[in-house]
């Protein structure tokens, strides 16, 4: 279609031939979204293939209510995990449709706004301010045309486009700042830069998260164990002549009682309530895991513009030749001051202000709106940032600008001048470059009006502006000169001052970064942009930086060489999108458990190659959205400090209920085992155990799994990517409890069995059941005690133990649970023994935590 007319465009008979032959203008949905995808996806872990197993062989031997039990827990784990995930594919795509874009083309000679995927090769595009371009499309016409393609390079200040060079593009997602242009696609969909880009995020691998990785193992560990020692325990029964369908029932309960059937529930329902409440923080989790593996995270990977930054230009600084000027506020909202001494200025104060701000405002094409409770710019970033100067200044506004006559900004000239009629008098206003004003200018303006400028004056102007220059600050000048023609005369002018700009960092962002030092995690800035604007912006953010590679030098390094960089206080200017993904990459070989956030298509690899990606929901492309784990809604860095948090205390009671159910398990599995080697009828029966493991202690377990954060939670290093569920620590403590319960609820249960089996069964599941939940409080904080904490902190754990206990005292004594569950009343003297060896259970541990709290304050 390179013949399209341009006046033109396509006619609807070459647009439906051109889609026929490169499709729908738009990139492949993401594979994931679908229900049936989800749903499969909830039965994938270790722990539910086990339990599916446990359940069929039950069913086989005839035991249908633990085939049913077990099947309930599948699939209210299913359910659980389904909704969640469902929700979240939901609320992106709603995200999608919210912010599905349109443009505008000539078709059959008609200007027409059609939605962006309805482009085809040859459409010829009709770009305006604030318009986002649609495709790949080669400049046909443009008139100062300003292009900002953050979203693609990361690069903060806007791109001068022009007809001088035949081979000039405009890009995919890329927003049109200032300026018109007619442009003829040259590419869609996937063909795009933009589509590159997500063709290279589609070929990373398909990652599991830690949490995911440990469980699998732990989950791998106890099924084999539990094959080990049931069929062991079966194999020596049967060959010392014990009945063999006991044999088999018993080993199901050996192998019942060993494997936590309630877990993969309890961490479906505790990570969900997790992703619940980080939706009212503004945080959405794609996956119930992603929260707590940023909890794990040791170095956070992140974009600079839009995420450390407001990307929005703000004028920052005025330098004139008598007074250095402070200027407040951020972005396009004008509530701000300009300050001198300490003193806040208007232009009514100050001539000189005045001159330099009514020149920013009126040599501009920006506006500025107030919309609902919002500022909005429309315009080049630049003029919006001096218009929004002006307002603080309170410059004195015209309702028309009266601007006579224009020569426009272009990148050869680097500078913009109008002829503005004022009330008194005609004016040539201009702004731009400093190398460029100072040569048109032949005074200086003063208090007292303008002067020839002195020896020294030129050399104080460049060394303020050297000075802007390495803080960062894009320094625009200004001048302005009166003339009795209609003409723009740039000679002879007055220079006015300069101005500094940039895009600053968001109020909350330094607080957040640290934050995350104060925890232990590394934050590394990589930007598409300038190196000096990004230490700039590091620094204002108290961000430790003792290196700066850019993008070039990066290339140039071996891997042995970018890791050793990567041990330093480091960030990474000019940086593409597959260098992103390299550093990513890096940081992983290193034992880093990364987190990279970004909002732009270039951050999208490196979101999905990090071990969790975070993309801003507001700013953030669908590419990047669906490259990631978590969504921040509010696209605030603060709230990934905040997830992290809420990651750790998910670990961390992810840690509590394992160990706790696991405890549980092996005071069973000891009482089976021993009872078995001494030759005693069976201690539990394997719906006992069930009924223990799924009902008692599951119930408990989310309840535990809702503790919240302890105290020092925030000032803990981010645990290694090693670090196992239990540990030595963990496995000595299942092993001392287990031994206790198990042990204790034997003997209860041979000193009753003179007075028959049914009651001394009864009375040791009951004292299991008990032992249980008083072993909770030994887990509700691993390393302090329960004063340390609050007693009654977790309203939850309360409650779920006087529902448990009363679901035993139920077991019990009503008859419909007693059929089930094969149990008989007992009497006050068997509480009584429960009771005696239960509160150990809970004096012992606190006891030992707050020694051993009292010894770590002393040190």
């Amino acid at each position: 279609m390179s013949d399209t007319n341009p006046h033109i465009g396509l006619s609807q008979a070459q647009v439906t031939a051109a889609r026929a032959r490169a499709g729908w203008n738009e990139l492949p949905a993401a594979k994931t979204a679908g229900p049936l995808t989800v749903l499969v996806r909830q039965f994938s872990s270790s722990l539910i293939l086990i339990l599916i197993v446990a359940a069929v062989v039950a069913l086989a031997l005839g035991e249908a209510i633990d085939a049913a039990t077990i099947g309930l827990v599948v699939i209210l784990n299913a359910v659980l995990g389904f909704v969640q995930e469902w929700k979240a594919e939901t609320a992106l795509a709603a995200l999608r449709k919210m912010l599905s874009p349109k443009a505008m083309v000539i078709r059959d000679g008609q200007e027409q706004i059609v939605p962006s995927r309805d482009i085809v090769p040859g459409d010829i595009l009709v770009l305006a301010p604030g318009a986002k371009i649609a495709a790949d499309a080669l400049l046909l016409r443009a008139s100062e045309l300003r292009v900002d393609e953050s979203v693609l390079t990361g690069e903060s200040m806007p791109v001068d486009k022009s007809v001088e060079d035949p081979e000039t593009l405009v890009f995919t997602g890329t927003s049109v700042v200032a300026g018109r242009a007619e442009a003829r696609v040259t590419s869609t969909g996937l063909d795009t830069e933009f589509g590159k880009i997500a063709h290279l995020t589609g070929s990373v691998g398909t990652k599991t998260t830690n949490l995911q990785q440990k469980l699998s193992h732990l989950a791998r560990q106890l099924g084999l164990a539990a094959l080990i020692v049931a069929a062991g325990v079966s194999g020596l029964g049967i060959a010392l002549g014990r009945d063999f369908l006991e044999m088999i029932m018993t080993g199901l309960s050996l192998s019942v009682a060993m494997v936590p059937e309630g877990l993969p529930a309890v961490i479906t329902i505790t990570l969900a309530l997790g992703a619940t409440a980080m939706v009212r923080q503004n945080a959405l989790a794609r996956r119930l895991q992603a929260v707590e593996t940023l909890g794990a995270a040791s170095v956070i990977c992140t974009d600079k513009t839009g995420t450390l930054t407001e990307n929005k230009m703000t004028a920052t600084s005025i330098w004139t030749m008598d007074r250095q000027y402070d200027v407040t506020g951020t972005g396009y909202d004008p509530a701000g001051h300009i300050e001198a001494d300490g003193e806040r200025l208007r232009a009514v104060d100050d001539p000189v202000l005045a001159a330099l701000l009514q020149t920013g405002l009126y040599c501009s094409h920006a506006r500025l709106s107030f919309e609902g409770e919002t500022w909005t710019m429309i315009g080049a970033p630049t003029e919006g940032a001096l218009i929004t100067l002006a307002y603080k200044g309170w410059c004195e506004l015209q309702q028309e600008r009266n601007l006579l006559a224009e020569i426009p900004f272009s990148s050869a000239r680097k500078r913009m001048s109008v002829l503005y009629q004022s009330p008194d008098e005609t004016l040539v206003l201009t702004k731009g470059a400093p190398e460029q004003i100072l040569e048109i200018c032949t005074t200086i303006m003063r208090e007292d009006g303008p002067q020839e400028p002195g020896p020294h004056d030129l050399q104080r102007i460049n060394d303020a502006y050297a000075q802007m220059a390495e803080q960062g600050l894009r320094v625009i000048a200004l001048a302005r000169r009166a003339v009795t023609t209609n003409e723009i005369v740039e000679e002879e002018l007055t220079f006015l001052g300069l101005v500094g700009l940039i895009d600053p960092p968001r109020a909350e962002v330094k607080d957040a970064i640290a934050s995350a030092h104060s925890a232990g995690i590394r934050v590394i800035m990589i930007t598409g942009d300038s190196p000096i604007t990004a230490t700039a912006i590091a620094q204002q953010l108290s961000m430790k930086v003792s290196d700066c590679q850019t993008g070039a030098e990066l290339d140039a390094l071996s891997d042995e060489e970018l890791a050793a960089h990567l041990t330093r206080d480091i960030l990474f200017a000019r940086t593409k999108p597959e260098q992103k993904m390299r550093i990513v990459a890096s940081l992983q070989d290193q034992g880093q458990i990364v987190a990279m956030t970004g909002d732009g298509v270039n951050d999208a690899p490196a979101l999905k190659k990090a071990d969790i990606g975070v993309a801003m929901g507001i700013r953030g492309t669908d590419v990047a959205r669906d490259a990631s784990d978590l969504v921040l809604l509010d696209d605030n860095f603060a709230t990934i400090v905040r997830a992290i948090g809420e990651g750790r205390r998910q670990f961390a009671n992810v840690k509590k209920f394992v160990r706790y159910l696991l405890s549980s398990n092996a005071g069973e599995v000891i009482a089976l085992v021993v009872n078995i080697a001494i030759g005693g009828p069976l201690v539990f029966l394997a719906t006992q155990i069930l009924w223990m493991n799924l009902v008692t202690d599951g119930v408990t377990a989310v309840a535990l799994g809702m503790e919240k954060s302890e105290p020092d939670q925030m000032q803990h290093p981010p645990r290694r990517k090693n670090t196992p569920i239990l540990g030595i620590g963990g496995i000595l403590t299942i092993l001392a409890l287990g031994i206790y319960t198990g042990l204790s609820s034997l003997w209860i249960f041979f000193e009753l069995l003179d007075q028959g089996v049914e009651l001394a069964r009864t009375t040791a599941f009951t004292a299991m059941v008990v032992f249980e939940k008083a072993g909770v409080f030994a887990f509700r904080s691993l390393r302090l005690p329960g004063w340390r904490i609050g007693w009654f902190s977790n309203k939850f754990l309360l409650v779920a133990l006087a529902v448990t206990l009363s679901a035993q005292v139920l077991a019990v004594y009503w008859p419909p649970l007693q059929f089930m569950l094969r149990t008989v009343p007992i009497g006050v003297a068997e509480w009584q023994w429960i009771a005696i060896f239960a509160l150990p259970i809970v004096i012992v541990p606190e006891l030992l935590k707050s020694a051993y709290h009292w010894i770590y304050r002393v040190k």
